[in-house]
């Protein structure tokens, strides 16, 4: 399993491998999430004290909170993974 990394807002990465999902805050059963993973201590915030815009879910029930919107998050991860199966191809 290779190692991807990818920007999700001032200066964080996290592993592409390890998000399952990419949604948005507004949902009710979204912010009983949020409130559930923040009880736990599973809660991950990395909007340096903006507006929430993303909630990434990971594979360890984290929720990593992002001021970058969700299509610019995806189209981040899509870009990661492309380049990396570029490199791939070239090598």
């Amino acid at each position: 399993m290779e190692f991807r990394l990818a920007n999700i807002g001032f200066g964080n990465v996290v592993s592409t491998n390890r998000i399952i999902a990419i949604v948005k805050p507004e949902s009710a059963p979204i912010k009983r999430i949020i409130q559930e993973a923040r009880e736990q201590g599973k809660l991950i915030d990395a909007t340096y004290g903006r507006k929430t815009r993303a909630v990434l879910i990971c594979d360890s029930d984290h929720l990593i909170l992002s001021a970058v919107q969700p299509e610019t998050m995806a189209q981040r991860f899509n870009n990661v993974k492309e380049s990396s199966y570029n490199n791939q191809n070239n090598d």
